[in-house]
């Protein structure tokens, strides 16, 4: 696939619940079709409320986002997405729920794709007597069988157990590498992204601190180890010094002196803690990542 999956520009959310607090200020970001894209950042981050206003199930109270060229809610029947309360029947039996499915989506559907998922479940299953593991076969299910050019997933995978998490995550990238299918996925499990997703966005503070290809996100930092010294002209995301050893994760601003630092690639753990734990390191962004309406105004 070519294009734009999902597009924000100044993108704002406010609660009332909430004390009137942002969940997102001035967010923008843009995320190229074809990529796998892990969304993390900590609790209360805007995750959640980022996927709500893709999927249009909210409104935003600033700014503006786009979905696969178009309004949220004119992109509905080529995305899907699963919340993390993963909402179905509950008087429906699994098989009833596929079948719900095909009926609403009768131009994509794809009933082998969505029993592949749901092999382990009994049919005739009721989904009120399923386990959350299970609800969560039989979501991803929905969300797979519909065919969708762009699959937003709020912690999918939580409550699974490491077995099933694996085999289900082999099904995403399975669907990914086959159709072009555009997924975005948030999930607190760094080591189960690390090796899936080639796409980042990192959210703190209602805001995108780091975007883009994770390998040039990667490959814009490096991990320094020597005697404590000046580190300019490299942009310091977070340093520590124990005894005369200073160690530090750094932006590269020119090449690196290898005859005064030991240098290593940060893992994308070390990426992610590192700039989680210094909120005032500048954001960085690709050009892939960076929305085209910040581009028209800059």
């Amino acid at each position: 696939m070519t294009g734009t999956a999902l597009e924000a520009d100044g993108l704002g959310m406010k609660y009332r619940s909430r004390g009137g607090g942002w969940a997102l200020r001035d967010c923008s970001f843009r995320l190229p079709a074809g990529h796998v894209c892990a969304l993390v950042g900590p609790n209360g981050a805007g995750k959640s409320t980022l996927l709500a206003l893709a999927a249009g199930f909210l409104r935003p109270g600033e700014g503006a986002v786009r979905v696969l060229g178009s309004e949220p809610a004119e992109a509905r029947t080529r995305m899907a997405f699963v919340a993390q309360d993963k909402p179905l029947y509950p008087q429906l039996t699994v098989a009833e729920t596929l079948w719900a499915g095909a009926e609403l989506n009768p131009a994509t559907w794809d009933q082998d794709a969505a029993e592949r998922i749901t092999e382990p479940l009994p049919a005739d299953a009721r989904v009120r007597d399923l386990s959350g593991g299970q609800r969560t076969r039989l979501a991803l299910a929905l969300a797979l069988g519909k065919r969708p050019e762009l699959l937003l997933l709020d912690e999918p995978m939580a409550d699974l157990d490491p077995l099933a998490r694996h085999q289900l995550m082999g099904a995403l990238m399975a669907e990914a590498a086959e159709y072009g299918t555009t997924i975005v996925m948030s999930s607190h499990i760094l080591t189960e992204l690390e090796g899936a997703c080639d796409y980042l966005l990192l959210v703190d503070g209602g805001r995108i601190r780091l975007g883009g290809e994770t390998d040039d996100l990667l490959a814009a930092h490096t991990l320094l180890t020597g005697p404590v010294q000046d580190l300019a002209p490299h942009t310091v995301v977070k340093s520590r010094t124990t005894g005369r050893l200073l160690t530090a994760l750094v932006r590269k601003e020119g090449p690196v002196d290898i005859t005064a630092w030991e240098t290593a690639e940060p893992s994308l753990e070390e990426l992610l803690l590192a700039h989680l734990r210094s909120p005032e390191a500048p954001a960085l962004l690709t050009p892939s990542a960076t929305a085209r309406g910040a581009v028209a105004a800059a």
